[in-house]
């Protein structure tokens, strides 16, 4: 897998553009703003270094995602199991649920998913 790795601050920018998108530069400084406490300088200064390491992009001031949330949330989380659980998906499960209780809906809906992503 690609390398989708962002610090905090870098997921929070990246998530206002991806609510927002496709978001003029101007407006996408008032969203930092609002969202995020940040100044104009901040904003841009962001902007340039993710549009750099290409998970963004600001053409004729539009700016949008070159990589989308979810790949990057993929990224985060496999190399949250495989740093923290040593790649166990179930260790990682176990200690999520830490003795909390799945609905009904919950369970069915990990069922599917594990049926679908199992190997043949």
């Amino acid at each position: 897998m690609e390398d989708y790795k962002l610090c905090e601050s870098d997921f929070r920018f990246m998530s206002v553009i991806w609510d927002a998108e496709p978001v003029q530069s101007g407006e996408l400084v008032r969203l930092c703003t609002q969202r995020l406490g940040w100044k104009k300088p901040t904003t841009y200064t962001t902007l340039k270094k993710l549009c750099e390491r290409g998970f963004a992009q600001n053409v004729d001031t539009i700016v949008t995602s070159l990589v989308p949330r979810e790949q990057v949330q993929a990224y985060e989380s496999n190399r949250f199991v495989e740093r923290t659980f040593a790649g166990s998906l179930p260790g990682f499960l176990v200690s999520f649920l830490g003795g909390r209780t799945l609905s009904q809906q919950e369970a069915e809906q990990l069922k599917r998913l594990i049926d679908e992503h199992q190997e043949q």
